[in-house]
Order: structure tokens, then sequence, then C-alpha cells
């Protein structure tokens, strides 16, 4: 570290140029006048490369060896100090324009009200700053920032990891706004029995989940895809509560209430973390087992595969008999091989909703 500063024409000295200065205008060793200065020649050392603050217990010694005021000293490492931070700050500004090129502002405008900033790059970079509340938009680049990335996540660009932390910490902050019930498990397994309920139910189900949700201490948030976050879903302890948040990437009927009780089935287990596309590993495969067994329940759906007959009166009856959403059914089918995707005479069968 040097003993001086330099940053758009201006110059501040450690206090340790100055204390090099006197020791050498002293004609003493720097171990004679460390002495005299009641210190340890490490210690002056340190000040005179700038590799240490200067104490007020320093700032003292000096003021009474040389006749100058307390304050002097003090001025001179608060100005450094102050430069120091700016030229920090500049620095922190180039590594958060690296950020922001992975971000989309037009997304944070559109779904969130930020203001139409054209060409004011690092404007924008302050309000989404503002917005996500952070102090820097270089801490989205951590795997480690809001919920945790499971371990077969290791091949995500630092692009889906931005995107995947700005998403998390949107739905985390919408949730400390939200004052709800300790979370309590029990309460939570009722409420999603209660959520299979509504599957049909295309216009009202949102706010009754989120409801009975609610109650169980469970906050739950739907988002707008940020393109490229590559996440499904998302669940983190928030205070005594815990965050549930899914995107609208995909809400066809199939893989939005799969998607849902995949997270559910993550709580179930005590598993928080963000659940991405094409993600694998025990912990995924535990939450995929729960969501599928919740939404069809295992014996029925093995007794309807094997009658082999998927048309869509078939599907429809099914559906009728475990009262779900066909889309569901026809969702699992395909996962499963026993329908193609691209089968035409299925598709009154798909709902897509739209979340405002």
């Amino acid at each position: 570290m040097s003993n001086y500063i330099e940053y758009n024409d201006t110059i501040a000295f450690h206090p340790g140029y100055y204390i090099k200065e006197l020791v050498d205008e002293s004609g003493l060793t720097q171990e004679d006048f460390a002495k005299r200065l009641d210190t340890t020649p490490k210690n002056l050392s340190l000040l005179i490369r700038g590799e240490q603050s200067l104490s007020i217990d320093i700032a003292m010694k000096l003021s009474r060896m040389i006749g100058t005021s307390v304050g002097y000293w003090l001025n001179l490492q608060n100005s450094y100090d102050a430069l120091r931070a700016e030229f920090r700050s500049q620095e922190e500004l180039q590594e958060e324009r690296k950020v922001f090129d992975s971000l989309d502002y037009k997304y944070f405008k559109e779904h969130f009200g930020l203001p139409d900033l054209p060409r004011k790059t690092n404007e924008q970079i302050k309000q989404i700053r503002e917005f996500l509340n952070v102090a820097t938009l270089s801490v989205l680049t951590r795997r480690d920032m809001a919920v945790s990335f499971r371990s077969s996540t290791e091949g995500l660009t630092q692009v889906n990891t931005i995107k995947a932390n700005a998403m998390v910490q949107i739905a985390v902050n919408k949730a400390l706004k939200i004052d709800a019930p300790r979370f309590n498990k029990a309460k939570f397994e009722e409420a999603a029995a209660y959520a299979l309920t509504l599957t049909r139910n295309h216009e009202e189900f949102y706010p009754l989940i989120r409801d009975a949700f609610h109650k169980a201490g469970v906050i739950f948030v739907i988002l707008p895809n940020l393109l490229g976050s590559r996440i499904n879903g998302a669940t983190k302890k928030v205070g005594n509560n815990v965050m549930l948040m899914v995107n609208d990437r995909r809400l066809y009927a199939d893989s939005f209430w799969f998607t849902l009780f995949h997270e559910i089935g993550h709580i179930m287990n005590g598993d928080y973390g963000i659940s991405f596309e094409k993600e694998s590993g025990e912990q995924e495969d535990a939450a995929d087992q729960y969501a599928e067994n919740a939404l069809i329940p295992l014996e029925c759906y093995r007794e309807f595969v094997g009658r082999n007959c998927f048309d869509l009166q078939a599907i429809r009856d099914f559906a009728e008999q475990i009262d779900r959403d066909p889309g569901i059914v026809l969702g699992r089918l395909q996962n499963d091989g026993f329908v193609p995707f691209d089968d035409w005479t299925l598709k009154p069968l798909r709902h897509k909703y739209k979340v405002k």
C-alpha cells in the first residue's frame, strides 16, 4: 500500500508520508524515533508505508512530541480515508457495470416501476441497487448471496447466477414486508392439501392459496421471469417465516402446479434453496417425487396407465376422478412418455395462466 493516493487530479497523503518527513528531518533512525514516540519500530514502519491507519493514541503522542494539535493528524487520516473510499467506490462502480450488463433494466422498469432513464447507466445501476436493497450489484455474483445453490448447479454461468440472485432478492424483499404467523409445518401440510383442491379453479386459485399459505407462515410470491435466470422456484427461511417463490416462465397448468409442489416438497423436507431447470441430485429427486405423488396419487395413476387409453375423454374422466386439472394429467403422461408432446388433439386440455 502506498502512503499517498492520486485520483481525479487530487492527491491525498497518508499521515505516514509526513511522519517519514519528520523522521528524515530529525536525523534519527526509525528505531530511535519510534522510541521517542513511545511506539514500536514495527508500528512506525507500518505507518510510514501507509499500511496502518493512524490511531488516536499515536496522534496524541505526535502532537505532544512536535507541538501540533491532535486534530491536525486525525484530519490527515480522514482526508486520506475519504479519497481512498471515493476511489474504491469508482472501482466498485466499474465492477457493478459488468454485473449490470447481465441484467435487463427494462425488466425492472416494466414490472416494478423503476423510472425510465435511457442511456443513464450509472443512474440505472443506482435504481436497481436501491430497489434490491444491496450495497453493490457485485454481491449478485456470489453463489451464497441469498439462497443456497445446490452442488448440482456447478454448470451455471455467472450471468445465470446474477439473474437468479436478483429474482430471489426481489422475492425476499417482498416477503420481509409481509407480517405472517410463525411457520407451522402441520398447518402448511393442511394448506398444501387445500391447494390441491384448487387446480381446476383457474381464476381464483392464487389469492386462495396465498392466504392459506400465509396462515401457515409461508409467504407465497409469484414473480415475472427474468430471462436467463433459469429459475423454476426458490425457498428461503425469512425470520420466523418461509418464502416460497415461483416465476411465470411456464404457466401452463402442469408446469405451474408441478413447480409449486416441487417447492412445497423442498419445504417439507427442510431443504431450502433455488431450483433450476434440468437440475439433478437427491434433493431435487425427492422434491420431484413429492410433487408427482401429491398431484396424482400413485396407485390411481398406475391403474389409469394400465388401461393404456390416453385420448381426450379418457384423460378428462381420470382428471375428474382424482379432482385435478386435466392439464396436470396430460403433463405427467407426456413427461413419462405415454403421450407425445406434439399431439394436437390433446391441446384443449392445456390451460395457460396469466399472473398480474
